[in-house]
């Protein structure tokens, strides 16, 4: 889970071998605040009957075509999103969590809370963008 305001990880799940990202997400149970908003890909259908305040992407109707709102709608919502991908994708800068892992199972989840932590650590390092622009 990424706080998309700030683009730091809250916290990490993780299962044995291959498991979906809804069926980790239901398991652990999150007890979100109907306040905070979840931004879900399309791999998390049914999520809004786990929780009246999240949104997904709307699919295409079998044989037809989607709306110019709700395209604009998918538009908006994956630019909301594209900060979790970037998160993604510095979590797979490691060649621990993007590769096979081939290390004893037991100290995964320590890693993976180790370098969630040290991609939080950087962000604190790095200026944000509005103060360079201000320099």
């Amino acid at each position: 889970m990424v706080d998309v305001n700030t683009s730091k990880i809250i916290c990490t799940a993780y299962g044995k071998g291959a498991e979906h990202d809804f069926h980790l997400f239901k398991a652990y149970a999150v007890n979100f605040s109907e306040k905070k908003q979840i931004l879900a890909d399309r791999g998390y259908q049914g999520l809004q009957k786990l929780h009246l305040n999240s949104q997904i992407p709307i699919k295409k109707p079998k044989g037809g075509e989607l709306s110019k709102e709700n395209k604009r709608f998918n538009r908006i919502l994956s630019r909301q999103r594209i900060v979790i991908e970037h998160v993604n994708r510095r979590l797979k800068i490691f060649k621990i969590l993007s590769e096979r892992y081939r290390n004893r199972h037991r100290r995964f989840g320590l890693r993976c809370n180790l370098l969630a932590a040290i991609c939080n650590f950087k962000l604190e390092l790095k200026p944000s963008t509005n103060q360079a622009k201000l320099q």
